[in-house]
Formats: C-alpha cells, structure tokens, sequence
C-alpha cells in the first residue's frame, strides 16, 4: 500500500506498505481531509510512485481502510467470551461474588481484594468521562487536531472498549489468589510508588517503542495491528481497540512493574491504582483528538517535552503512521528519529484553533430522563442505535437522578453533534428539558426564554439558519416560533419549523394508488397543510373530528375540494387501509383500524405500536447523503443515517438561500409543498422506505 499524505500542517510525503505480490487490502476509501491512497498488487517497487503519479497525483482526501478487522487475522483475535456477547460480564461474576463475600466475613479484610470491582467500575466511568468530554469539545471544534468525522462503522468497531477492563479485572483477581505476595497490601508504599515510575519511564517504554515497531512491521500489521489503525480520528477509546493478543502482549509490559513492586515487598494498592489510573488518563488524553495540555507546561519545565507526550504528537502517528511510535515519552522517539518533524507545528496550530464557523442549527431538547444516555456526547454504542428502553438504563438510576436534579437548574443549552454537508458546517444544540417539562403550562415561560436565547446566540454567532426540533415549535408554545420573528425582527438568521417538508414527506410516503386516507389526532399545522394538499391532489380525507373542528378545518380547504373533507362512519372505515396520525390519537382510534393498515404519523413522534397485524411507519424522516457526514448516532427513535424533517428543513433552507423565515401559524401553498421536496430530492435526500413485506393496498 503506498499513500502520498499531505499532512495537517501542510507537509507533502509518501508512506509505504507491501504486502508482497497478489496479497489483496481489503475495504474502502473514506473520504475526508488528509491524504491520499492506492492499492497497489503485481507492481514492483520501482514503479509505485510511476503509477501514483499516473492515477492522479495528490488530492486532499484521506486514505484508510474503513472497518476492517485486518486484513489477515491471526491467532487469538477475538477475545474469548466474544461469543456471549452483552452476556460477557458472567465471566467476572464468580470473582465479584467471592470478594463481596470475603469482605462481609473475613476479618482482617483483604482489602486490595475487595476493591477490585469498585475499581473496575471506576475505570469504565473514567473512561465514559473522557468519551463525552472529547465528543462535546470537538464538536465545537476548539483546540480540535482533526477535522474528518467518524461513521458508524468506527462506533461499532469499538463498542467493545471494555473487554480490556474485564481481562484485566480477571488477572488481577487471579493474581491476589495465587501470588502470597498479592495479599493484604498496604495502602501506601512512597518506594513502591517510585520504583513503579522509573520501570515504567525505563525498561516499560523502552520495549514498548520496539514492540510497537514491530507491529508495524506488513507480517505484524496486516494480522493484528491495523485494526487499531482502522481509526485514522481517533477517539479515547480507540486507544484500546485492539486483538487480543496484543492486549497480552501489553499487560505483560505493564506487568513488570506491578509485578517487580510486588516481589520486592513494595507494592501498595495505591501503586497498583494510580499506574492502572496513569495507564488509563494517558491512552485517553492522546486519542481524544483536542489538544489540551497547554504550552506554559512546557516553558516552566523543558524537559517536560520528552516525558509526556501531547494528543496531536500522538494523532500524527495515526495519520502518517511510521512516526510518533513512542507509548507515552517520546524520549525514544527523538532517540531513535522517528519523531514527526511537523509534531510541534501541528501542537501549537491545534491550541490556536478557535470554534468552528456555524452555518445551520438544529435546536431540539432531552426526551426523557434516559434520553441523556443516547445523545451522542452520551453512551457511544448506545446513541448508534434507535432511541428505546434497555434494562441497564436501572441501574444507571443514581445519574439518571443527578441528570434530572442538573436540568432543573441548568438553564443553559449545550452543543451536541457536528456535521458537514457540502459547504454547510452543520451543528445540534440541546435544550435540557424533557416533554413532560414543555406541557406544564407554568414551564411555557422559562423554555420559550431558552429558546429565545439560542436564536439570539445563534444570530451572535453569524448562524444562517435555525431550525426548531421535537417541541420546540409548539403552537401553544411559540405559534411554531412566530413569536421570535415579531419580537427581533432585526435579526439575520431565519427561523424554520419545518412544516412544508414534513407535509411534503407524510404526502409522498403514502402509496401511489391512494385514493382515500383516515387522518386522526390533534388539527396542528402541519394536519391542515397535509389535509388540504390531499383535497387538492384528489384524495378523500376521512377525519375523526368533533363537528366543530371539522367545520373549522373545511374553512382551510379551498371550496372546490370540500367535498373530499368527511367524517368518519363505519362504511368508510372498511374502506381506508391508510390513517394519518398524530399527537392525541388514542388507543381506540388504532383499534379501530382493520388488519393491515398502514399507520403514518404526522408528528414527530413515533406511534405507540399497539397492532401487531398493522404497519407502523416512522415519523417523518429522510436518508441522508452519503456526503453528509460524521454521522455516527441516531436522531432519537430514527433509523441509522435517517434524519428528521424538521432537521432536513434547516440544511435545505440554507442550500437553497431561501431569505424567509419559515415559521408561523400562516397557511402552506401547494406550490410551497413541490418546491421544498423537489428541492430536497435535488439534494440527495431520500424517503424512508417501508418494510419489504407491506402490500399497499
């Protein structure tokens, strides 16, 4: 594999890789900001750069292998409980059982012993810390090192970042049992501590730097190491994503002081403790991709530069990879030249960077209480999949508690995802409150100031457009955010709820054949827009309507298409495969239904599935395009790469350069409809498609 990379700091150079001939590199290019590759087989040497320079020379994209394994697994890869899958935890419930017990009923109490699960336990937060600190920072791109995003397969490459904990919660347990010199350890031991820190800078780096060469070596590479480099932006807990004979090979390093403090009688549990702690801050502090170790450090002690190194020294090596091989001094590296010559360049340009322009907001709020746990700053595996209730969420009631007693108090909203869509530099912005919070009448005043403060930050901020997510846009609330139009009607950017493309999106997402349709739930703006438009087209609108509010919806309609607006009776009911449902639909509207519905919401909630013989579609959504990216969790309840309409609304105002506002109680036009989806479509946005096994009736 030969790649010419043009490095962050705007460096030209060529890394090769041969693999010998006719041995394939499987996977695909990602594209993004740095460098460019090929795959090269049956060339010789001599006629690599030849043929680089044939196929189009340099270009600014990166090159990496995107979700491989490797390209030759070798022996023990896989862990060995990879096979129980979540159930893996079983493994360390015998041990955790016993030093419970051993706790309540020995007496001295090993304590090394008994803390080994609450230790392990504080490792998984630790490292949960770090994965939210280093997703919030670079999202707002301070200090940020590398501007490509992550995808899903990244997230699912490493969602077993905790196997390592697990392996090393066993051996120590094992090592407490077997080795005499292991038990009833003392608190604290100052030589202990300091003959752990000399091993460590001496013969633990030392032949940490070598084994890391040889891992790079194509025999090495190809068979363990380049699934850890299968992650050119790393995140911290890419800092741990390996086979697992590496991580043997690791711990083994790790061992020699652990285990040389244990047979001079030195050790303490404190050793043990903070060199686990130091392992684990550093590995995460150099793949958070955010420089944060600031510059005075290295004025008030020089020699600081060649004991601890930086996250952008570190994210060299994962993007030129034959650079930067030290653990954590890059003593050796300077040593034995292979130090990055752009490393101090690229600290002091990644310290300098400031927040990243803004061109589109999606300003949406927390669900639920657990809601916290999907957002992408949140739970990493979690947040990439659909939004739903899983049984671990109980035990994470004491931070489910601190979140809710937090938002209570915290009146400031927080910036949760980045993406980037042709020119547009696209962000998420959180609200912390919950449903429940926006349907308390006496909450309408402090929310509708929360909201009114993002837009006005938004408009500080040079922000284009501003779309209003989930609640955000309630006709009780804000009369779907006219209220901030009449109140600034100075202000720059433009305001979009999104209720042309999510009427455009319920209208085309019914099947081509249909004539009539049964419409159900609240009268919102978005159900007169989506009445009215199928009255126009032909469609005949049944409504499960009071007589009242089916007079007041017919006012809506243009007179011609009256006729079509009628009330629901049992003949009708027979006849109608399709409803339209929203908010306030209830249970004995849905069971009204006959089997084989097909029920789509109009809201941006989903329905609550209460027909097993029915269809249930999603809320109103689009696949997005492939060049948007660094989408690598889920919107709420949607699909992978499935973005809401209301979300969609914004990034189509913007590309469109449409200077209205779009917000409001005002009547939608049939025009306004075509052109939003014709606008949408143009830009690469999809429809959801339904379950292959739904017949349209």
């Amino acid at each position: 594999l030969s790649v010419i990379n043009e490095d962050p700091c705007g460096k030209y150079r060529m890394e090769e890789y041969m693999f010998g001939p006719g041995r394939a590199l499987t996977g695909k290019w990602a594209g993004g900001k740095i460098g460019v590759g090929f795959v090269i087989l049956h060339l010789p040497k001599s006629l690599i750069p030849f043929y680089i320079m044939y196929s189009s020379a340099v270009t600014k994209n990166w090159s990496t292998f995107d979700g491989i394994m490797a390209t030759k697994p070798g022996i023990l890869t896989d862990w060995p409980w990879t096979p129980l899958g979540n159930f893996k935890y079983i493994v360390i419930a015998p041990w955790a059982v016993h030093s419970t017990y051993r706790f309540v009923t020995d007496d001295p109490v090993d304590l090394g012993y008994s803390l080994v699960l609450p230790f392990l336990l504080f490792r998984i937060l630790h490292n949960q810390v770090w994965i939210s600190l280093s997703r919030y920072y670079t999202t707002k791109g301070k200090r940020r090192i590398l501007d490509k995003g992550i995808d899903f397969n990244q997230v699912d490459r490493e969602t077993n970042w905790d196997d390592q904990i697990l392996f090393n919660g066993l051996l120590f347990y094992i090592g407490i049992m077997l080795l005499p010199q292991a038990k009833q350890l003392p608190l604290w031991r100052t030589d202990g501590v300091l003959m752990a820190a000399m091993l460590h800078a001496g013969p633990v780096e030392f032949l940490y730097y070598w084994l890391h060469k040889a891992l790079h070596h194509h025999f090495l590479y190809s068979r363990y190491h380049s699934h850890h480099h299968s992650s050119i932006v790393t995140e911290p807990i890419t800092s741990v994503i390996h086979p697992f004979a590496e991580h043997i090979a690791y711990f083994i390093l790790f061992a020699i002081p652990l285990l040389t403090t244990l047979l001079t009688r030195t050790a303490s549990i404190a050793s043990f403790a903070g060199y686990v702690i130091y392992i684990d801050f550093m590995n995460n502090m150099g793949h958070c991709n955010f420089e944060l170790v600031p510059k005075r450090l290295f004025h008030l002690f020089p020699p600081l530069k060649f004991l601890c190194y930086t996250p952008s020294f570190h994210s060299l090596h994962h993007t030129q990879f034959r650079t930067n091989y030290s653990l954590f001094m890059p003593l050796y590296d300077y040593i034995y030249g292979t130090m990055d010559e752009t490393s101090d360049t690229l600290y002091e340009k990644s310290l300098e960077r400031g927040e990243d322009r803004v061109d589109v907001v999606h300003l949406t709020h927390l669900t639920t209480p657990e809601s916290i746990y999907h957002l992408r700053i949140g739970l990493a595996s979690f947040a990439s999949y659909p939004f739903s209730y899983r049984w671990f969420m109980r035990l994470l009631w004491p931070f489910t508690s601190l979140s809710m007693l937090f938002t209570l108090f915290y009146a400031s909203l927080f910036v949760s995802e980045r993406n980037s869509f042709e020119k547009l530099n696209l962000q998420s912005w959180i609200i912390p409150r919950y449903n429940l919070q926006y349907l308390l009448k006496w909450r309408k005043d402090a929310i509708n100031n929360m909201i009114e403060k993002a837009i006005l930050e938004a408009n500080k901020k040079g922000v284009k457009v501003l779309s209003l997510g989930l609640m955000n846009q309630g006709e009780e609330l804000n009369r779907n955010g006219e209220v901030y139009i009449h109140k600034h009607p100075e202000m720059k950017v433009r305001v979009v709820d999104g209720s042309r493309l999510t009427a455009a999106v319920v209208i085309n997402s019914l099947p081509k054949s249909t004539t009539k349709i049964v419409m159900t739930g609240n009268l919102t703006k978005v159900a007169y827009t989506i009445a009215s438009a199928l009255c126009q087209r032909g469609v005949e609108v049944v409504l499960t309507l009071l007589p009242e509010e089916y007079e007041k919806l017919r006012s809506l309609v243009p007179q011609e298409c009256r006729d079509r607006l009628v009330l629901l009776t049992s003949e009708t009911l027979a006849s109608n495969k399709v409803w339209l449902m929203g908010e306030g639909t209830t249970r004995e509207e849905q069971e009204m239904a006959t089997k084989g519905t097909l029920f789509i919401p109009f809201s941006q909630f989903p329905l609550k599935q209460l027909r097993r013989d029915c269809i249930y579609h999603t809320p109103p959504a689009l696949i997005i395009p492939k060049s948007l990216v660094n989408i690598h969790s889920c919107e709420n309840w949607l699909p992978r790469k499935a973005m809401s309409a209301t979300r969609v609304a914004g990034i189509l105002h913007a590309l469109e350069g449409w200077e209205m506002h779009e917000c409001g109680t005002s009547n939608i036009l049939l025009s306004d409809l075509d052109q939003v989806w014709e606008a949408c479509l143009t830009h690469g946005f999809q429809p959801l498609l339904l379950p292959h096994h739904f017949q349209y009736p």
